[in-house]
């Protein structure tokens, strides 16, 4: 689960699209100011809210927070604002599980059988590489009868990773281990375990001590349960309400009548999801960050600083995955833009989207956040979100963004 111009006073405030932010780079101040525009534009046509941040290795990034009008009342978003960043998650995991591979202490073509005895179903043909990659032949528990009531919010239920890999079914139609990619987050919560199994560490110690503190990112950490830290800033997020999810969801999951995400309701048929418990994400999606934070991850990995060459190079080598627009390495996705190839990853929990690429290199590096997750699965909101990605990856390269954008 993944995801023309401005509408007028009532819904958005466009006055100061032209003025670059503090900090904002300066260097072509037209196209900052149409990626105010194509952002303002997203939040209006049902992305809620959005963060961009833009950096392009020179030292001045970009930094956008627009958002629609009513949200203003709930919450004044900022560039600087906590989020539930999903599923990038596991690009993390996967950099931990490769450093234990340099360390030689987990082998990627180890049985899961060998670390998790019992725990998964086949896991004697299922290698730490498929799970890695998608390939294992797991479904996912997502959308299971028996979890959707916890991923809405209208049960409190705490959830281990165990009762998880339970909970996860095959895959429809049956698929061998190593015989296609199929995204699952069984894969990352068997990875957890394998993790804290092999360094006799909790896998909230790992990322404080070989990821978050290293790096310096204050503003990152595993969320244990639905509180957001005191004292700190943090977006509020949103989905549609019952008749609206029905609807978007019919295609994949037939949701009976009145289910739908819990929060208090919202202008627009959308419920605030912000106290919806991420806890069960765990390794496959439970960090929260920032902008700045995450993309200080993802550079530093990108060009190096975290894994050994020969560790980067088996990140790197991908499988097919036409549906996340090219291929899935090792918790890494290529993506083909229209401006080039970037490395990253997206995620999406209730109330929070996000997509974070770098170039090749981890010089140059873009993130955008966004209040809604199933919202942008509307047409008109994922036009208008995947104009705003596209624009903002285009920037991040360099390169002109794309004419055929809305508001060109």
């Amino acid at each position: 689960m993944a995801l023309t111009t401005c509408l007028g006073a009532a819904l958005a405030n466009c006055s100061d699209e032209a003025k670059p932010a503090a900090g904002q780079s300066t260097a072509s101040p037209a196209a900052d100011a149409r990626l105010a525009r194509l952002a303002q534009q997203a939040a209006d046509t049902g992305s809620l809210g959005v963060i961009v941040r833009v950096d392009s290795g020179d030292g001045k990034p970009v930094e956008i927070a627009k958002q629609a009008a009513w949200t203003k009342d709930d919450h004044r978003l900022a560039a600087g604002d906590q989020f539930r960043v999903g599923s990038n998650t596991k690009t993390l995991t996967a950099t931990l599980v490769l450093q234990q591979v340099a360390q030689k202490r987990i082998g990627l073509d180890d049985a899961v059988e060998k670390w998790l005895p019992g725990l998964v179903k086949g896991g004697e043909h299922i290698t730490i590489r498929m799970l890695l990659n998608h390939t294992s032949g797991l479904g996912d528990f997502l959308l299971t009868p028996q979890f959707l009531p916890s991923l809405t919010g209208q049960e409190q239920r705490r959830w281990r990773p165990e009762e998880l890999l339970a909970n996860t079914p095959e895959q429809a139609p049956p698929t061998e281990p190593g015989e296609k990619y199929s995204y699952s987050n069984a894969n990352y919560e068997a990875l957890g375990l394998i993790l804290e199994k092999a360094t006799g560490s909790s896998l909230a110690e790992l990322i404080e001590q070989k990821i978050t503190k290293p790096l310096g990112m204050k503003d990152s950490f595993l969320a244990t349960d639905a509180a957001w830290p005191a004292g700190k800033r943090h977006a509020t997020g949103y989905e549609p309400d019952a008749k609206r999810l029905k609807a978007l969801l019919s295609g994949t999951v037939d949701l009976p009548e009145g289910v739908g995400f819990a929060g208090p309701e919202r202008p627009g048929h959308n419920i605030d999801t912000a106290a919806i418990d991420p806890s069960w994400s765990w390794a496959a999606g439970g960090m929260v960050s920032t902008a700045q934070d995450w993309q200080r991850f993802v550079t530093a990995l990108m060009s190096g600083r975290l894994l050994p060459e020969a560790q980067m190079k088996q990140m790197r080598t991908t499988v097919d995955a036409p549906e996340e627009g090219g291929g899935y390495g090792l918790g890494l996705m290529k993506v083909d833009t229209p401006c080039g190839t970037v490395w990253g990853h997206t995620g999406g929990l209730p109330g929070y989207s996000s997509e974070m690429y770098t170039d090749a290199a981890g010089t140059r590096s873009v993130a955008v956040f966004t209040i809604t997750n199933f919202g942008i699965k509307e047409k008109k909101a994922a036009t208008a979100n995947k104009a705003l990605v596209d624009a903002a990856t285009c920037q991040m390269l360099g390169q002109p963004q794309p004419s055929a954008s809305p508001t060109g």
